[in-house]
């Protein structure tokens, strides 16, 4: 997601007005890195598999679909997770939180690595959705608490630069690692980073106690507005899209394209700079083209997954759609925490909770819906159903807009029911 858009819609709480305690900048700076670090570690864990996918199924003697649940297990935890930790540690000093959780995910890491069992490993990917909804419900916010106010834009910049950093470094490292040492070496690297972020934390994130605790029924109260449920419909279908086809890339990419293990980390390497490139343009365009942003997006992701299994085959045409893929999901993220934040103005934590739960929830059910399709079909049909969920998310957004359904200005802030504001 765009740094520059996420600092926009990530207000810091009313309780952290008064700025961070008296600390040199340079301790402040470093505590927002370990932050940036952690959030790196999570987003680096939870796609991991995805590079090393076959590698994993081959070892256990499972299929790629049943592989697949890798991803699927994380994103059901954390879209759990993230509510039921906002509202249940609310009270808890938050950099006692974010020790516990970084703690959580270097063990995951170091079990995965050691599991003898596949089941093991799936309980490792439990521990990671848990470590991904608790994490990133307290770590979105606190930019804030850790520089003076003046900073604060700058410094979630710096936090959220993590999530294109985790897709362009971590999948193809992670997928080197696994070539030439074995995939377990990937995962007990993770580990050995995650402890290094976890001292990193300790020694200069200081205390944090808690602002006053989330509610439910800002939640509850979001799901009221129209905007929210086009938000979720929209979300759902356009992550669907992705997470069910790219999940799957690299059998794909063997079995189509039919590249080695070192030419598929350099094709995901390609798609994750792309990746970024999108993530910057999607934040660009989106605080004044929030529909147009979205739609061109979907549009993309759908050009390129559909017309994959027609030139896939070749390497040029392979490059040239995972480059058009990247810079279209690249913008995915941002795009629609914009249209949850605008939904939903006057609870910016809500909604953020909104977009982690309903985004992760969907990467769950995209790698689930795409393993089924590829155990029973072929990694080239997984691709077309892609394409046609995109496709469908262009038309929801096309409806809003026929509707004329308009978001809220900063001047007309809702309180929780909002419905009138909401009607078309």
């Amino acid at each position: 997601m765009s740094p520059a858009t996420t600092a926009s819609t990530h207000p810091t709480h009313p309780a952290e007005s008064t700025g961070p305690p008296e600390r040199s900048p340079l301790v402040s700076w470093l505590a927002v890195v370990a932050v940036m670090l952690g959030i790196f570690s999570i987003v680096t864990t939870e796609i991991l598999p995805i590079g090393l996918l076959t590698s994993i199924g081959s070892d256990f003697t499972v299929s790629d679909g049943t592989a697949g649940l890798m991803m699927t297990m994380p994103g059901f935890l954390a879209a759990l997770s993230a509510p039921l930790v906002t509202v249940a540690t609310g009270r808890v000093d938050r950099r006692l939180m974010l020790a516990a959780f970084i703690l959580l995910l270097a063990l995951a890491n170091f079990l995965a690595a050691a599991a003898a069992d596949y089941w093991l490993v799936l309980v490792s990917r439990v521990l990671v959705g848990i470590t991904i909804g608790g994490f990133w419900s307290i770590g979105a916010g606190l930019a804030g608490r850790l520089v003076p106010a003046r900073s604060t834009g700058r410094a979630t910049a710096v936090i959220f630069s993590a999530v294109p950093l985790g897709s362009v470094l971590g999948v193809p490292l992670g997928t080197f690692a696994g070539d030439a040492a074995g995939w377990r070496t990937a995962f007990l690297g993770m580990g050995l980073l995650t402890l290094a972020v976890l001292a990193l934390l300790l020694l200069v994130v200081p205390p944090l106690p808690a602002d006053e605790p989330a509610r439910l029924r800002d939640l509850t109260g979001m799901l009221r507005g129209v905007d929210t449920r086009y938000a979720l419909v929209i979300t759902f279908l356009v992550v669907l899209a992705h997470f069910g086809a790219y999940t799957y890339v690299t059998p794909f990419l063997e079995q189509v394209t039919r590249v080695g293990a070192g030419t598929i980390t350099f094709l995901l390497l390609v798609y994750g700079a792309a990746g970024i490139a999108g993530n910057f343009l999607g934040g660009a365009v989106v605080a004044r083209h929030p529909r147009a942003a979205f739609a061109s997006a979907a549009a993309l992701l759908a050009g390129a997954t559909l017309l994959l299994p027609v030139l896939g085959d070749g390497r040029a045409g392979a490059v040239t759609l995972l480059i058009l893929w990247g810079i279209a999901y690249g913008a995915v993220p941002v795009c629609s925490q914009t249209w949850f934040a605008r939904a939903r103005p006057d609870s910016p934590e809500a909604a953020s909770v909104l977009f982690t739960a309903s985004f992760q929830a969907t990467i769950s059910t995209g790698a689930l819906a795409g393993g089924v399709v590829v155990d029973r079909s072929s990694p080239s049909l997984v691709m077309t159903l892609a394409g046609t969920a995109a496709l469908l998310t262009v038309a929801a957004i096309g409806l809003h807009h026929v509707r004329r359904i308009s978001w809220p200005g900063p001047a007309h802030r809702r309180q929780a029911s909002g419905d009138a504001a909401d009607a078309p």
